[in-house]
């Protein structure tokens, strides 16, 4: 399934110290038995993608991928069917002039002609059957999107070991670097999911900031807002309301104009840690969205975000071993 290399087995006592029985799942997570990996293989890390066909009155998937991919020319199209590369949930091969199935699925390889590398690589720091733990560089997109695909954690991740099934469990912004876990066994997967909504997880971050010179509270301090969607889609803002959002913040240590904080996500908010820091006055060290988003260009390698994802300790929920992972990277 991976390389042996790579598999970190629990100790046969610690094993057995909580090991989760089928009954203990939820029927959500069950119905993951029913379901099948995409009928085109992975290749070279890049798992087939899935459109779904909707009710409507196109009669050819031909009609279809113009309206729904404008971008994408139809020879394109053509080029992959021809190569057996766009099927149906049997895997049966389909051509743009299949008729249209509302209802349906279909499957492609997603493709990019160029894409530029990024110069910084993933370490694995654990794997088993159930979870792999990652310590993610900044740059590096989590999953495919926009103009990343083989440069994403996932797909690297996935060339790497060879499981198909990797699933990330939790959030981890591109710009931001370190520790990451990520699914491997579909059947458990909800349970490390939960992990994250139920706020059993205890996460660290480490980040540099400008010194807290004007801050009349002193450290450690408490930061507690409303967070929502910014007009700028990207971005998060604060709001008057019910905070939903809580971030613990200690001062660890000083460089010049600088300091390193040490910062406690209470909840698990997006972007929750820089817009906090922004609003105290102390944006991150080379953050492109706050205060103020800079305009979107290539990324400058010699500038990244100061924020690292530190550490994360929990209780494993299939084996009931305590668990505690550190990123190797500094700020």
């Amino acid at each position: 399934m991976y390389p042996a290399s790579l598999r970190q087995a629990d100790t046969p006592a610690r094993a057995n110290d909580a090991a989760l029985s089928l009954s203990a799942l939820d029927q959500n997570t069950l119905t993951v038995m029913s379901q099948r990996l995409p009928p085109l293989p992975m290749r070279d890390g890049v798992s087939a993608s899935r459109v779904g066909l909707p009710l409507g009155r196109w009669t050819s998937l031909r009609e279809f991928f113009a309206y729904r991919f404008p971008d994408v020319p139809a020879h394109r199209w053509e080029e992959r069917a021809s190569r057996g590369e766009v099927v149906d949930e049997r895997g049966d091969r389909l051509s743009l002039d299949s008729p249209y199935r509302g209802g349906a699925s279909v499957y492609y390889y997603r493709e990019r002609a160029r894409e530029e590398r990024i110069p910084f690589d993933e370490k694995i720091l654990f794997l088993n059957d159930e979870l792999l733990v990652v310590d993610k560089p900044h740059f590096l997109p989590v999953t495919p999107g926009g103009r990343f695909l083989r440069e994403t954690l996932l797909v690297r991740l996935k060339r790497t070991t060879g499981i198909e099934t990797l699933t990330p469990v939790h959030r981890l912004d591109r710009e931001t670097a370190g520790v990451m876990m990520l699914s491997v066994n579909p059947l458990t997967r909800s349970v490390w999911q939960a992990l994250f909504r139920q706020r059993a997880v205890e996460k660290i971050y480490y980040a540099v900031a400008a010194e807290a010179h004007d801050i009349d509270q002193a450290f450690p301090l408490e930061r507690q807002s409303r967070l929502v969607r910014d007009i700028q889609f990207f971005r998060m803002r604060e709001v008057a309301g019910e905070p939903n959002a809580h971030t613990r913040i200690e001062r660890i240590g000083r460089h010049g104009d600088h300091a390193l904080y040490r910062l406690y996500p209470l909840t698990g908010k997006m972007h929750q840690l820089r817009v906090h820091m922004s609003a105290l006055g102390l944006p991150l060290l080379n953050d492109g969205f706050y205060p103020v988003a800079r305009p979107a260009g290539h990324d400058d390698f010699t500038q990244p975000l100061k924020l690292l994802a530190k550490s994360l300790r929990f209780i494993d929920p299939v084996t009931g071993t305590p668990r505690y992972f550190e990123s190797e990277r500094h700020l």
